[in-house]
């Protein structure tokens, strides 16, 4: 449901919006907050957007602010949306002339009771977001320093009014590329001698990275610039090697430690929704931020040394990467001769059996080639064995005979000196 109001008041857009709330069938209000935009006319739509999409993870009344300072009268339009895919209730409000310069007295009564207010400038946002007049109303303020043309001095006034409560789009996207390094040396513990960060020219966030990184590790870290899109690459120098992540299509980055294999990692380029979204989950202070923000300031006077990574930081980390190389060319060789080897082998093997086959083939063709024996020499061979079978068994009966005489004539002549002893020992006995 939409509704148009002309020349309204704070008053008349909230009943409009409980009008909407119970023409809809949900009178009673399920929301956590209240998100404030400040924008221009140009890039209302995308905001408003961005807005209602973060609004489906946490259901708030959204108020886009439109400021259109100027001579002419003071007057606010509206226009009321409930339902429709809107996740809560959305509220696009034109201030012009004298009221929009004090937009808090018409967002102040249309804010929900007892719930955090958000408050969010897409278009980079005031040097100071603490002292805006809408700034004070809120919990958290949100920028985009990305938005803006002098990023480093927005940054340097924020970092001397830094109030809790403070942070920037810059800072928030930065999240999966901190929490990735901060992995990287929690798997691979060891002493970062310098940083690198490589993005694209007048890159926000780069400079966050650069800055978060010499404080956190206290070493030099060199910015330079690529074609981007965003940040391109972010390496820390070891001694046995950089620990590298490098992304230069803005989708998908390769993360490299040493001793390892390089992975693929998924960073894409998140969307104005998907950081309003993430800001909404974290309400409270960002003390990380404000120590960033403060370090950035100190970097900003450091020399031009302090900030450059040396050449023999450069050299030991390129030779550590040479070393490694080379180390796994000469695994690589090892197995490769390994494999060379297993393969010559096999292939000697082969030769022989190939040989051994081809003997015994050819001793079978010679054997099926010797002419076979004719009928008439296979019976004359029979004849003649024959013959020499008889011959044989007549030797063997004469030779029996031979042996029968020869036992006989012992046995007689056995006998002979048998009887001979008895008549000798009758003699003997005789004579006695």
């Amino acid at each position: 449901m939409i509704i148009d109001l002309t020349n309204t008041t704070s008053s008349e857009i909230a009943s409009a919006l409980l009008k909407a709330r119970r023409s809809a069938g949900s009178p009673a209000m399920g929301m956590v907050g209240t998100i404030v935009v400040v924008v221009d006319e140009a890039s209302h739509h995308d905001a408003m957007k961005a807005a209602n999409e973060a609004g489906r993870e946490h259901p708030s009344r959204v108020l886009v602010a439109i400021l259109r300072p100027g001579r002419g009268a003071a007057g606010l339009d509206a226009e009321v949306r409930v339902g429709e895919g809107i996740p809560g209730e959305a509220v696009l409000l034109r201030l012009h002339g004298e009221l929009a310069r004090v937009p808090e007295s018409v967002i102040t009564p249309l804010l929900l009771p007892d719930s955090p207010v958000i408050v969010w400038w897409p278009g980079g946002g005031p040097k100071v977001p603490a002292e805006d007049p809408l700034g004070r109303l809120a919990r958290r303020r949100v920028t985009d320093a990305a938005s803006g043309r002098r990023a480093t001095v927005d940054f340097t006034a924020r970092a001397e009014g830094y109030a809790p409560g403070d942070t920037d789009f810059a800072w928030t996207r930065l999240t999966p590329w901190r929490a990735l390094m901060a992995a990287a040396l929690d798997q691979y513990p060891t002493k970062v001698l310098a940083a690198e960060v490589v993005s694209a020219k007048g890159n926000p966030s780069a400079d966050l990275m650069a800055a978060w990184l010499q404080c956190r590790l206290g070493v030099p870290v060199e910015h330079k610039n690529s074609r981007g899109p965003g940040i391109t690459a972010v390496r820390m120098f070891t001694a046995s090697g950089p620990i590298a992540l490098t992304r230069p299509d803005g989708s998908v980055a390769t993360f490299t430690i040493p001793g390892a294999p390089d992975r693929p990692v998924a960073l894409k380029r998140r969307t104005p929704s998907e950081l309003l979204s993430e800001e909404l989950r974290r309400l409270d202070p960002d003390d990380v931020y404000a120590k960033t923000l403060a370090c950035m300031v100190e970097r900003e006077k450091m020399p031009a040394s302090a900030k450059t990574v040396s050449d023999a930081d450069r050299r030991s980390t390129q030779a550590a990467v040479s070393r490694a190389a080379a180390k796994t060319a000469g695994v690589a060789g090892k197995a490769a001769s390994a494999e060379l080897e297993a393969h010559a082998g096999g292939k000697k093997a082969s030769a022989t059996k190939k040989a051994a086959v081809s003997r015994n083939a050819a001793a079978k063709k010679s054997t099926a080639k010797k002419p076979t024996a004719s009928k008439a020499s296979r019976s004359t061979s029979s004849r003649s064995t024959g013959a020499r079978s008889t011959v044989a068994r007549s030797a063997t009966g004469s030779t029996a005979t031979r042996s029968t005489a020869k036992k006989t004539a012992a046995k007689k002549t056995a006998v002979k000196k048998t009887a001979a002893k008895k008549t000798a020992s009758k003699r003997v006995a005789g004579r006695s």
